[in-house]
């Protein structure tokens, strides 16, 4: 018996018409997003054409309001003067806590706090008087505080916070003069906003803060003591100056002592003493 023979399998020589048919459709699909992507919005660019056209070609338009009423003008000699708002200087945390606190205190309490306040301005300022004559520091009293501002060129170098050998016992000569009384101490310490970013010191957060505990120590090591004392960093942050010159840069790279008003028993003490001290002008103990 003879084999059989295999049929033959039909070839289909149309087959490549499939495979162009998709590609001609998703040669058109391809057509149609470029040609959807391409459409200018003829209603929107009309718009801006017209109003580029009117900027360029109508006449200017007066910028003067409307008035209502008699026109009144200032004398001649004023209107050239300018008048500028004066930047209100901002208020330190530390400001308003201590204004939170002696708020509702009594009268009579607030006029012996002032009064001490009074006699440490006055032992600071002749205690610094050659510093503060050379403008290196600065003596400012406030209601219920007194800052001592001390300029960080005068202190530190630059990018330090180590202090200036020379610059030690006049600090310790400050220090002594806070020894006599109760009032407690807040070092602050300020930068510019020049960057900085070293391994001690990855920012002026750092900076500020290191340069005002340094401070904090020497008047510690000087017999202040360390329960009345506190370091505080601002960085960059609430400026005197702008920092857009090297003069307003050197202003608001400072070092601040604000003395805080007390209020209590402590007070009386120290008052009597200084008073004491006054009438047989002499030096209080």
């Amino acid at each position: 018996m003879g084999r059989k023979k295999k049929p033959e399998e039909h070839v289909n020589h149309e087959r490549w018409m499939v495979s162009y048919a998709d590609f001609i459709t998703l040669l058109f699909a391809f057509f149609v997003m470029m040609y959807s992507i391409s459409i200018v919005n003829t209603g929107k660019f009309k718009v801006l054409s017209e109003s580029l056209t009117a900027a360029f070609t109508d006449p200017a338009r007066s910028l003067e309001p409307i008035q209502v009423g008699d026109l009144v003008r200032a004398p001649a000699e004023m209107q050239d003067q300018s008048f500028a708002d004066p930047q209100p200087k901002p208020i330190r945390p530390v400001e308003m806590r201590q204004m939170a606190k002696l708020v509702d205190v009594d009268p009579v309490l607030l006029d012996k706090a002032s009064k001490q306040l009074d006699e440490i301005q006055e032992r600071v300022e002749t205690a610094m008087a050659e510093m503060i004559d050379q403008g290196a520091i600065t003596v400012q009293r406030s209601e219920y505080w007194i800052e001592i501002e001390m300029n960080s060129s005068v202190l530190f170098e630059s990018g330090s916070s180590i202090l200036y050998p020379r610059v030690v016992p006049i600090l310790t000569q400050l220090g002594r003069v806070m020894i006599d009384f109760p009032n407690h101490v807040h070092v602050e310490g300020y930068t510019d906003t020049v960057p900085i970013n070293t391994e001690m010191f990855p920012s002026n957060w750092e900076l500020s803060g290191s340069r005002a505990a340094t401070v904090v120590r020497l008047f510690e090591f000087t017999g202040v003591k360390p329960d009345r004392l506190a370091a505080i960093g601002y960085g960059e942050y609430y400026p005197v100056a702008e920092n857009t010159n090297a003069e307003g840069r050197a202003r608001n790279r400072r070092v601040v002592a604000v003395v805080l008003a007390e209020i209590g028993e402590k007070i009386d003490a120290t008052i009597e003493k200084f008073e004491k001290a006054k009438n047989s002008d002499g030096p209080a103990d």
